[in-house]
C-alpha cells in the first residue's frame, strides 16, 4: 500500500532526514565483493583552506551522477572521499591568521605552529565535511583520507625513498621559480603566465679595446647586475669578428666575456643578448655550456642583495628604477618601448615570480613521463573532452624535471638526515638513522623543507587503498574507473597521479578521465574574491533545496566546456522539482485504497502504450548519454520527458479513465498502473541527479523496497516498443494543440465548449482517436468529438485546422456568440475609423509634414497601415457573420 505526500515538498526538512537515513543504513560503504564487479572513483580531495565553493559542488555532484548510476546498475561502487593538506596556502591562511593576532610564527618555531595548523585542519576539514553531505554526495565516509593521515604519509616516504634509490630524485642547484612573498620554490605548475604591460629597455654595452657597442634589450633590467656574458650566434656575420672580445658591462664597470651559442635568434632584436645564469633558465643552460659563472644578485624577498653593489637592500622594483635612472644619466639607456609579454606568477598569492638558482630537490621527469604518454597513445587511459589529449601530450613530450620542495613547515618532511659531524646524507624510511655509516656519529639534522603538495596528491588513488601493503581493497578496487576533475588541474594532479600510478603499482590508476568547466558568473567571469560575484552553495541549498542546485550545475553542462550560473535556473529547477512532487501526490492520492495491478494487454489504451513506449526508448537513450559522460543531455531528456510528456500530455489523458473508475474499473487500474510503472522508472533516471525528492517520493510510491538508491536501474525492453501507438498520440497531440491555439486567436473562453470534428481517411488514425476520445475532449474544451471519414455534416463557415493526415473543424457557432461578436466587431470598427480619419487628416497636413521630425511622420505612416489592416480584418470578420 502506497502513503501519501504532504501537501508541499519541504527539501530543508526532507534532506537532512534522508541522508541520515542513508548513512545509518550504510549504503554508501563498500566492502570486497568478488562475487560483484567494483566500480571505484576517488574524490579530487578539497584544500583544507575553507569553505565548500561552486567549482567543488559542480565536481562533486557529477561525481554523485556516476557513483550512483553505478550502483544502480549493479556494481559494486566505492567512492572515497577525502580533504588535502594544501601546503602552501595552507600555510598563508594560519600565519595570517597568527597575525591578526599580533604572532609572528617563527616566535611559535615549528613544532608549535604545526600544532595549530593541525587545529585549523581539524575545523575546516569538518566543515567540508558536513557542506559535502548538504549536497547529498554518496561517498563512503567510513573510508574518509586526509592527505596527511599516517597511511598517506607512509606511502609519500616509500615513494620517495624509491624514487631516490633509483636515482630519480636527486638534490642539486637549479634554475627554479622562486616566490618572494611565500618565500619557497615553485614547480612549473604551479607558476601562471598572464599578460602585463611593460618596456624593453635598450642598453648600450661598449666593446672593450674598440670604438663599437652592442645594443641588448631587457625586460628586467635589475638583473644586468648579474650578466656574467654577452651571446651572439655563432653564424652572425655581424658579429664573427667580435666572438671572443670582452665588453664592459654598465654601472658595473666589470669586463665580461662575448661569447656564441646557437640559441641565439639571429632575427629578433638585435642579435646580441645578455646572460645572466642565475636569474633565468634559458640563460642557466647557456651558462653551463660555457662554465659561466652564476651571479645571485637577490634575496629571498626579492630585494638585491650585497652582489647588487649600491643597490643593495632596494626591492627589485626600485631596484629598476634606480639603475634605468644610472643608465639613462650615464649616456648607457639608447631608448625604452613599450612592451606587453607574458610574466609568470604565483597561482596562489599572484604575486610575480623570480627565477632563482637555488639547492632543491628535484625529481627526473625524462623516464617517468614515458609510460604516461604510451598510455593515452595506445587507449589505455582516455581522456573526456578528447580535445584535452593534445594538452596532456604537449606537456609531457616537454616536460621538464619536477622541483619537489618547498622551504614551509606545513607538509611531508623530506624523509632525508645530515649527520651533524661530517655532513653525510642518508635518505631512508622510518626516522633518523642511529649511527652515521661514515663517522660513527649518532646525531642527525632533518633536512627542513617538505615536498609539494602534489607529491602526495599524486598517489591518492592507491594511498587511499592501503598501498604500500597490498591489501584486499588494493587488489580489488584499483585500478580506479574514473576521475572527475576540473580541466584546470590536469598538470598539476591529473599528469602527476598517472605516471606515478604505474611508477609504483606498474598499471595506470584510472582508465577515464571526465574534465569539467569552471562556474562563472552570469557574466561569465571567473567567481573569485576579489571581484565578490562568489556564490556560496550552502546558500542556495538552504534557499531552493540540494536538488534543484545540483541540476543547475549539470544541466546544459558539456565536458570541458565552462558554464554560467544563474539563480534564475535555480528557481526554475526548484520548480520542476516541485511539478514533480505535484504530479506524484496526484497519482498516490487517487491510488489511494486501491489494489494496483499490471492490466491485461488489451486494456491498455494507445495513451498507455504510447507512454510507455517513449518511457523504454527514454531509457535507452538516457543510458547512452551516461555510458558516455554526456550527463547534461541524459538529464534534458529526462527533464522533458517528466515535465512534458509525462505531466503535460499523459496525466491529462488519463484523468477521465480516473475520475470515472466507477463506470470502468480495468479502465482505472490500466490508467494508474501506467501512472506507477512509468513514474518509477522517471524517479530511477532522475535519482543520480536529484537524489532527495526522488528518494521521497518513490518511497512513498513502492513502499515495498528500501530505498531508491538501491533499487535497480530500468533496462531497454524490446516488447515495450509500441511504435503504432506512438504516431496514434503524436497526431492527438497536433489536433489538441491545433484546436487550443485556434480557441486563442479568436479568444473563445474557456468556459464555452465546441464540437470537434476530425476528419481522416486512415482506419487505424481513426481507431486509436476513438479509442482516446473521451480521455481527449477535457484537453481541447470539446463538447463532442466525432471522428469521420469525409467532410459530410460539417457547416461551410467551420473553423479549419490542418493536421498531418487529416484536418479539424469547429463549429463557428459553437465558438461565438453572433450577436455578441457583431456588436463587439461593430464598436471595433467604430474606433477603427475615428483612428483612421485622425491619422490620414495629419498626413495630409502639409504644415505637420513639413514642420513635423522625420520620426514623429514615420510612426504615423506606420500606425495608418496597422489600422488600415485592422480595419480589413474586422470588416471580413462582419462580412462572414451577416452572411
Amino acid at each position: 500500500m502506497s502513503r501519501q505526500l504532504d501537501k508541499t515538498y519541504n527539501p530543508k526538512e526532507i534532506e537532512p532526514k534522508l541522508y541520515e537515513k542513508w548513512c545509518e543504513n550504510k549504503y554508501f560503504h563498500a566492502e570486497v565483493d568478488r562475487s560483484r564487479k567494483p566500480f571505484t572513483t576517488v574524490m579530487p580531495p578539497p584544500n583544507i583552506t575553507g569553505k565548500l565553493h561552486m567549482g567543488h559542488a559542480l565536481d562533486n555532484t557529477l561525481q554523485d551522477i556516476l557513483i550512483r548510476y553505478k550502483r544502480m546498475q549493479g556494481y559494486n561502487a566505492l567512492w572515497i572521499p577525502g580533504t588535502d593538506h594544501a601546503a602552501i596556502s595552507t600555510e598563508v591562511k594560519v600565519t595570517n591568521q597568527l597575525k591578526e593576532e599580533g604572532i609572528d610564527k617563527r616566535e611559535f618555531g615549528r613544532e608549535g605552529f604545526l600544532d595549530r595548523v593541525w587545529e585549523w585542519k581539524e575545523e575546516y576539514a569538518g566543515t567540508i565535511e558536513s557542506q559535502l553531505k548538504k549536497l547529498g554526495v554518496s561517498c563512503d565516509w567510513d573510508r574518509e583520507r586526509f592527505t596527511m593521515d599516517e597511511g598517506c604519509s607512509r606511502a609519500v616516504e616509500e615513494v620517495f625513498v624509491r624514487l631516490y634509490e633509483k636515482g630519480y630524485i636527486y638534490k642539486g642547484s637549479r634554475i627554479i621559480n622562486w616566490c618572494p612573498v611565500c618565500q619557497t620554490s615553485l614547480s612549473d605548475a604551479e607558476v601562471e603566465h598572464e599578460e602585463q604591460a611593460g618596456h624593453f629597455w635598450h642598453i648600450r654595452y661598449p666593446i672593450v679595446g674598440t670604438d663599437r657597442s652592442l645594443v641588448i634589450a631587457t625586460t628586467r633590467p635589475e638583473t644586468m647586475l648579474g650578466d656574467t656574458a654577452i651571446v651572439v650566434n655563432p653564424e652572425d656575420e655581424r658579429y664573427t669578428d667580435i666572438i671572443g672580445k670582452k665588453a664592459l658591462l654598465p654601472l658595473v664597470n666589470k669586463e665580461i666575456p662575448i661569447i656564441a651559442d646557437a640559441y641565439v635568434d639571429k632575427e629578433f632584436g638585435t642579435g646580441a643578448m645578455k646572460v645572466t645564469p642565475a636569474h633565468d633558465p634559458n640563460d642557466f643552460e647557456i651558462g653551463k655550456r660555457h662554465g659561466l659563472e652564476e651571479i645571485n644578485i637577490m634575496n629571498d624577498d626579492a630585494t638585491i642583495n650585497e652582489n647588487g653593489g649600491k643597490y643593495a637592500g632596494m626591492g627589485r622594483y626600485e631596484a629598476r628604477e634606480a639603475i634605468v635612472q644610472d643608465l639613462k644619466d650615464q649616456g648607457y639607456l639608447v631608448k625604452v618601448e613599450d612592451y606587453a609579454h607574458n610574466v609568470g606568477v604565483h597561482e596562489r598569492c599572484k604575486q610575480t615570480v623570480e627565477p632563482l638558482i637555488k639547492q632543491q630537490w628535484f625529481v627526473k621527469m625524462e623516464e617517468l613521463a614515458k609510460p604516461a604518454i604510451k598510455a593515452l597513445e595506445t587507449g589505455e587511459l582516455k581522456l573526456i573532452p578528447e580535445r584535452m589529449n593534445k594538452i596532456y601530450l604537449q606537456w609531457l613530450n616537454n616536460i621538464r624535471d619536477w622541483c619537489i620542495s618547498r622551504q614551509i613547515w606545513w607538509g611531508h618532511r623530506i624523509p632525508a638526515y645530515y649527520c651533524d659531524e661530517c655532513g653525510e646524507m642518508i635518505v631512508q624510511r622510518g626516522g633518523a638513522p642511529a649511527v652515521c655509516p661514515k663517522c660513527g656519529c649518532t646525531h642527525f639534522t632533518q633536512d627542513e623543507d617538505t615536498l609539494d603538495t602534489w607529491f602526495s596528491s599524486a598517489l591518492w588513488p592507491f594511498s587511499t587503498l592501503g598501498w604500500p601493503d597490498q591489501t584486499e581493497e588494493l587488489d580489488y578496487f584499483y585500478p580506479t574507473d574514473v576521475l572527475v576533475t576540473g580541466y584546470d588541474i590536469i598538470f598539476f594532479w591529473v599528469i602527476r597521479m598517472v605516471f606515478s600510478g604505474f611508477e609504483q603499482t606498474g598499471k595506470c590508476p584510472f582508465h577515464t578521465v571526465f574534465f569539467h568547466g569552471l562556474i562563472r558568473d552570469d557574466q561569465g567571469r571567473k567567481m573569485s574574491k576579489s571581484l565578490g560575484n562568489g556564490i556560496d552553495p550552502l546558500e542556495i541549498i538552504d534557499e531552493y533545496g540540494a536538488d534543484a542546485l545540483r541540476l543547475t550545475v549539470v544541466t546544459g553542462n558539456a565536458p570541458g566546456n565552462d558554464m554560467r550560473f544563474y539563480k534564475e535556473k535555480v528557481e526554475a529547477n526548484r520548480n520542476f522539482a516541485n511539478k514533480v512532487w505535484n504530479a506524484s501526490r496526484f497519482i498516490l492520492m487517487n491510488m489511494e485504497d486501491k489494489v494496483i495491478s499490471r492490466p491485461d494487454a488489451q486494456d491498455l489504451t494507445a495513451a498507455d502504450r504510447w507512454i510507455l513506449s517513449r518511457a523504454n526508448r527514454l531509457i535507452k537513450d538516457v543510458t547512452e548519454n551516461m555510458d558516455k559522460f554526456e550527463l547534461g543531455i541524459a538529464v534534458q531528456k529526462v527533464y522533458d520527458f517528466i515535465w512534458d510528456e509525462f505531466c503535460d500530455w499523459y496525466i491529462e489523458m488519463a484523468k477521465y479513465r480516473i475520475y470515472h473508475s466507477d463506470e470502468n474499473y480495468k479502465a482505472a487500474n490500466a490508467a494508474l498502473w501506467t501512472l506507477k510503472t512509468v513514474l518509477a522508472d522517471a524517479l530511477k533516471l532522475l535519482h543520480p541527479y536529484m537524489p532527495f525528492v526522488t528518494e521521497e517520493i518513490y518511497s512513498a510510491l513502492v513502499p515495498s523496497e528500501e530505498s531508491l538508491m538501491m533499487s535497480d536501474w530500468p533496462e531497454y525492453d524490446e516488447a515495450l516498443n509500441f511504435p503504432e501507438e506512438e504516431n496514434i498520440v503524436d497526431h492527438v497531440k497536433d489536433i489538441v494543440r491545433g484546436v487550443r491555439n485556434a480557441r486563442a486567436e479568436m479568444n473563445v473562453p474557456n468556459s464555452r465548449k465546441a464540437k470537434v470534428f476530425i476528419v481522416c481517411e486512415n482506419e487505424t488514425l481513426c481507431e486509436g482517436f476513438e479509442t482516446l476520445k473521451e480521455s481527449v475532449k477535457p484537453l481541447m474544451n470539446a463538447s463532442d468529438l466525432i471522428i469521420q471519414g469525409t467532410k459530410e455534416g460539417i457547416s461551410e463557415d467551420a473553423v479549419s485546422i490542418v493536421v498531418p493526415d487529416g484536418a479539424v473543424y469547429m463549429p463557428l457557432e459553437d465558438l461565438i456568440d453572433f450577436e455578441q461578436e457583431k456588436e463587439r466587431l461593430l464598436k471595433e470598427e467604430e474606433k477603427l475609423k475615428k483612428e483612421l480619419a485622425r491619422v490620414n487628416g495629419m498626413l495630409n497636413n502639409e504644415k505637420f509634414m513639413s514642420k513635423a521630425p522625420e520620426a514623429k511622420v514615420n510612426e504615423e505612416r506606420a500606425k495608418l497601415e496597422k489600422y488600415t489592416q485592422m480595419m480589413e480584418q474586422v470588416q471580413e470578420r462582419l462580412a462572414s457573420i451577416m452572411k
